[in-house]
């Protein structure tokens, strides 16, 4: 092999490496080019975390998401939702939202569920009134109240008390983890305190019985006084009738005439 052939080859590896060198280097520049001005820290769950679940430093982690992917809830630190109460279900890989969670402010976790404008109370029920055991925390129900008709006998009335009321737990437990039927003593409801009196006098008047709903469905009925007067037609008012009053002293006659508050007497020479 002659000097040349030498010179060759070494020249092409000095190209070579120099060609390698540079196109790392314009790679390179192209992934750290501003990669972080459309990115940002976003925190999902990385295990299924139930209804009612404390969330636990393991159940999250943080990943990279464009901007404008990012819902305004969200969370750009672990640590801003660990201790914090789960009142939705989430699944792996879902972006934990403010929405979804409850700070726990000590008691129980039950406590943290609560709405701040309502209140949560517990329902006696058996296999019947906990509709075959099916009620889950995070369901929606009706509450209906039978009781018997005045005058006893065998007649008795139903009706529908509350509407759309969402269970908050079932005996002691607040996970919704379980899809089979069990037959549960008491149900935990949540509901305004003007609906917690109804319930409350509901059972001393008769029998309660729950009603489970299709989640979908968020419609309520009209209380029985605005459902008639949606129904009935207003009023038509009446004409005010013209009152004649006539006198039988002397020859003068005195006529009264009325309409409606004004009252006007004229004497007549007969």
């Amino acid at each position: 092999m002659n000097s040349r052939t030498l010179v060759l080859i070494g020249l092409s590896l000095i190209l070579g490496l120099g060609a390698a060198f540079m196109a790392n280097n314009w790679l390179s520049a192209r992934l750290n080019a501003a990669p972080d001005d459309n990115l940002q820290n976003v925190v999902v769950a990385t295990l299924e975390i139930p209804f009612g679940q404390m969330v636990e430093a393991q159940h999250v982690t943080l990943v990279r998401m464009p901007k404008d992917t990012v819902p305004d809830d969200a969370f750009d630190a672990t640590d801003k939702v660990v201790g914090k109460i789960a009142t939705f279900a989430m699944l792996r890989g879902d972006i934990v939202r403010g929405a979804r969670l409850a700070e726990h402010l000590g008691g129980s976790t039950l406590a943290s569920l609560i709405e701040p404008d309502k209140r949560a109370i517990s329902v006696r029920v058996d296999d019947v009134v906990g509709v075959g055991g099916f009620l889950l925390p995070g369901n929606r129900v009706d509450v209906l109240v039978a009781k018997k008709a005045n005058g006893g006998g065998n007649n008795a009335q139903s009706e529908t008390i509350l509407e759309d009321l969402r269970v908050l737990a079932v005996d002691q437990t607040a996970s919704t983890d379980k899809t089979q039927p069990v037959v549960v003593r008491a149900v935990t409801l949540e509901m305004t305190p003007e609906e917690t009196e109804i319930l409350i006098k509901a059972q001393a008047e008769g029998k309660l019985q729950l009603a489970l709903r299709n989640p979908l469905d968020n419609q309520k009925k009209p209380p029985v006084e605005e459902a008639v007067a949606m129904v009935a037609p207003a009023p038509v008012p009446q004409a005010a009738k013209r009152v004649v009053r006539r006198s039988s002293s002397g020859s003068s006659a005195g006529v009264t005439i009325i309409r409606g508050i004004d009252v006007q007497a004229t004497k007549v020479q007969l």
